[in-house]
């Protein structure tokens, strides 16, 4: 159940930092860097999240 929470939390994550990006993208000039740091952010988490979907299918939490 825990692990379902976690996965549930960090494809959240994934979502807030997709619309800051959009939003840095929109109200930001060229010169800012906030929105490479939510691609890094982005890219972290889905590390993360790929990380524990491939954790949970191996030891049988997700399975069915």
């Amino acid at each position: 159940m825990l692990l379902k929470v976690l996965i549930a939390l960090v494809f959240l994550a994934m979502l807030m930092s997709l619309a800051a990006g959009a939003g840095f993208l929109l109200r930001d000039g060229s010169a800012s860097r906030r929105l490479l740091v939510s691609l890094k952010v982005r890219v972290a988490l889905a590390a993360t999240l790929l990380g524990l979907l491939f954790y949970g299918f191996y030891a049988g939490s997700l399975a069915g």
